[in-house]
């Protein structure tokens, strides 16, 4: 039992401004969706099946929203309230 409480104060004392669980899951799907179309954008032109400049526009692409989704989670933990 002393676990369980000590395990409900410590998810309590983080908070977000938004929901920092959907925030974390958005900010992984998004970064994790961006690494798979700029891996296949890779494999395309290595088989020289799109150009070169399609894979750098694409993978800077993937690299900046990967990016911003990350920046967003953290700079939701830093400016979400503290429970204590």
């Amino acid at each position: 039992m002393a676990n369980d409480a000590q395990n409900s104060e410590r998810r309590q004392t983080r908070r977000g401004f938004l929901n920092p669980q959907m925030v974390r899951a958005l900010s992984f799907w998004t970064t994790s969706v961006c690494i798979l179309v700029a891996v296949v954008a890779c494999l395309l032109a290595i088989w020289e099946f799109t150009g070169t400049d399609i894979l750098w526009r694409t993978v800077a692409t993937c690299a900046v929203i990967g990016g911003g989704t990350i920046a967003f989670a953290w700079i939701n933990a830093l400016f979400g309230d503290r429970v204590e």
